[in-house]
């Protein structure tokens, strides 16, 4: 998906997010971006079988144990997971499946959008949503300055 008013839309209302593969190492892509989100007013739900919560959220086994209506599925996880992934956010209702950078999976994707999901593959949501809404440190680095001009 490219179309910039889709995903402004989709960072806008999808309120809650689920991470599947959501690490508890800091230093993890995944931890960065779900912190980041939680930080802009995102309810972060982890699902990773290996921990019992991460940034302070119960974590769950899988998409299907989630107890609340979730928005987004956001897939940190191989391409070729993508499938199994697609068909749980299809069972559990979610509206949009979200493939992060470097993952796609065109018979995936094909699935989740006849079951009426909407799909956006090898973006970040944290990436996104600083550029669409000028959140600082899209990069992952935040210096507070905004400048043009070069230091004196």
């Amino acid at each position: 998906m490219d179309d910039i008013s889709k995903l402004r839309r989709i960072l806008r209302e999808g309120r809650t997010v689920a991470v599947v593969g959501l690490s508890a190492q800091w230093h993890r892509p995944s931890y960065f971006a779900a912190k980041y989100l939680q930080e802009h007013g995102y309810r972060v739900i982890p699902v990773n079988p290996a921990y019992e919560s991460v940034l302070g959220e119960r974590c769950y086994k899988s998409l299907a144990d989630i107890p609340v209506k979730v928005d987004v599925v956001d897939c940190f996880r191989r391409s070729e997971e993508i499938p199994a992934l697609a068909d749980q956010a299809i069972a559990i209702g979610a509206k949009v499946l979200w493939m992060q950078l470097g993952v796609r999976h065109a018979e995936a994707r094909a699935r989740a959008e006849a079951a009426g999901l909407q799909v956006v593959e090898d973006r970040c949501m944290k990436i996104e949503h600083a550029r669409l809404f000028g959140g600082l440190g899209w990069a992952g680095v935040d210096t507070k300055v905004i400048s043009a001009r070069r230091p004196t």
